[in-house]
């Protein structure tokens, strides 16, 4: 004898896009409400921006960008701006990721266990570094560092070490417990369980976080010699200021050619360390 098929679930209606208990439906609205009210606060003149003198003027302005000054002794001072615009962003990083991971161990818990008590103080020192900007930090560090790569240099060390102390510390929070709490419960020092548990199970995600911090660096470099500091950007203020426009065009063509290759080759190292 047969048994009788179970009858089918009855359908669910969807839920409705709004209700009244659901958190996200309200921090929604509250964002949608933010964003309008930004729209309507600031004067944004649309017609304007697209009327047909300003696409006019911003045509005879590109324009201008053609040709690029190509010319020997020209090229070889922009070829100097490349490497201390490399050199800073590359010494920034390796000075700011050993910084971040040396402030990343007292401003993290290795385990449940752990006590940490200088955690607070860590976090709000991280915060205090990454808070602020770059062209800030090389403003300020011109007074005693004087013009040139050292203080963009420092500049970028500064506050990519608050931002990679962070996520540092982030990372060693959030690593498998158990084996540490394993080695915390036979007596085992925390600097030891750092060093034989957590930082091989981690290495991997602080490499790509280098690795990306660098690729913003070179970004980042790449302006602060507005503020004097070095770099291809000094020589594009340097050439804007004096509307010297063909020049201008060579620093701008040759910023974007360098980013794109350091993207590449993070992209590709960052992907070779997580395979």
């Amino acid at each position: 004898m047969t048994r009788p098929r179970a009858a089918n679930p009855p359908y669910r209606l969807p839920p409705p896009l709004f209700h009244a208990r659901c958190k996200a439906c309200w921090f929604t609205v509250g964002v949608i409400a933010l964003v309008v009210a930004s729209f309507w606060s600031l004067d944004l003149q649309w017609a304007a921006f697209f009327s047909a003198d300003a696409m006019r003027s911003m045509g005879r302005f590109v324009g201008e960008f053609f040709p690029p000054d190509l010319s020997a002794p020209f090229v070889q001072k922009v070829a100097i701006g490349v490497w201390e615009t490399f050199a800073m962003s590359l010494l920034g990083t390796l000075l700011a990721a050993i910084a971040g991971l040396a402030l990343a161990l007292p401003g993290s818990r290795l385990h449940a266990g752990d006590t940490a008590w200088a955690r607070g103080l860590t976090r709000w020192v991280l915060n205090v570094l990454r808070s602020i900007p770059e062209l800030v930090w090389a403003a300020l560090l011109l007074i005693s560092a004087g013009l040139g790569p050292f203080a963009g240099t420092l500049a970028l060390a500064l506050h990519t070490t608050g931002v990679l102390g962070r996520l540092f510390a982030e990372a060693i929070e959030n690593a498998p417990p158990g084996p540490g709490e394993a080695l915390g419960a036979q007596g085992i020092s925390n600097g030891r369980v750092f060093l034989y548990v957590t930082l091989p199970q981690i290495l991997p995600q602080l490499l790509s976080y280098t690795l990306y911090r660098w690729e913003n660096n070179i970004r980042a470099a790449a302006i602060l010699g507005v503020v004097g500091a070095g770099g291809l950007g000094q020589l594009l203020s340097f050439h804007m200021g004096l509307f010297q426009i063909d020049k201008t065009a060579t620093v701008l063509a040759v910023m974007l050619l360098m980013v794109a290759a350091v993207d590449a080759m993070s992209h590709g190292a960052r992907h070779w360390l997580t395979r």
